[in-house]
């Protein structure tokens, strides 16, 4: 009994586990592959946002933009009581959607050398172009486009960027390719710990710029395109929706695909479109 409530103590992160522990206590006991008995360790992961919530139990402030905890409740005024704190809490509120656009690059030339000579492939400037083509004919004002700064993001920021005249572009690193946190189920052909040590807080950092509800100052729904890799907007779907970031190699994205997050005032995430390639002849489409 007491081993069943220390599992869902740390399942609903009462335990105060990373987001490494979701799920991981399920392991306890259980043989690994390979033989070895001993229960999967549960590593903290800081990037990957702390003790969850229990599955299932949506967490309102997970973007620290709740209007609630921004006020400070210990400074309020007595005498003006609800009144003012009504006041100061409409003034973090947030009014508008945004609407965000994950775009993965076109497929490039994967034998490059050098990550400058991974360039497009005739193939996937043409679904580049059938990207740019689909974004145009939403009939949307996208407000900016932000990329990576690899170079078949670049690329593919260029085609597309032709079909939407007039929208602002930034480049930025931290939308760069990498492993955001150990997949789960592993892997056992890839296992880059390194590298999830090192990317993974920058991928995490990527996630806490740019997806959140928007700022109380905007007035009006914005539209945003972020062109970047398929493992960074698998990592972002997963966190927006409060879903297990270590599931984010479950998802599988085609190149050039658009999958569209809904953000509203309230904080709330849907997920209109996954990896939509729907707009591609099927002779099109690859997932390299």
């Amino acid at each position: 009994m007491a081993l069943r409530q220390a599992l869902q103590l740390a399942a609903c992160g009462l335990a105060g586990g990373s987001a490494a522990v979701l799920f991981s206590a399920v392991a306890v006991g259980k043989p690994r592959a390979g033989g070895d008995s001993e229960p999967r360790a549960a590593e903290a992961r800081a990037w990957a946002g702390g003790a969850r919530p229990c599955p299932g139990v949506w967490d309102p402030n997970w973007d620290r933009r709740e209007p609630l905890s921004l006020v400070n409740l210990r400074k309020r005024n007595v005498e003006s009581g609800e009144e003012e704190l009504a006041s100061r809490l409409d003034h973090y509120k947030a009014k508008a959607t945004r609407h965000i656009f994950l775009i993965r690059h076109s497929q490039y030339h994967m034998d490059g050398c050098l990550e400058k000579d991974r360039t497009l492939t005739p193939l996937g400037r043409e679904q580049a172009e059938l990207t740019g083509l689909r974004l145009a004919s939403l009939g949307l004002k996208f407000n900016k486009i932000v990329h990576s700064s690899m170079t078949r993001a670049v690329e593919t920021t260029d085609i597309i960027s032709k079909h939407l005249p007039g929208v602002s572009r930034v480049s930025t690193d931290l939308l760069r390719e990498g492993a955001p946190i150990e997949p789960d189920p592993p892997v056992s052909h890839w296992k880059p710990e390194a590298v999830y040590y090192e990317d993974g807080a920058r991928i995490e950092a990527a996630f806490r710029n740019y997806i959140h509800r928007a700022d109380a100052k905007q007035e009006e729904d914005s539209y945003e395109i972020f062109i970047c890799h398929a493992n960074v907007i698998r990592y972002i779907v997963c966190r927006a929706l409060q879903f297990p970031p270590e599931g984010w190699l479950r998802l599988s994205l085609n190149n050039g695909s658009i999958t569209h997050l809904v953000i509203r005032p309230d904080g709330r995430v849907a997920l209109r479109t996954l990896g939509d390639t729907g707009f591609m002849p099927p002779n099109k489409i690859t997932r390299s």
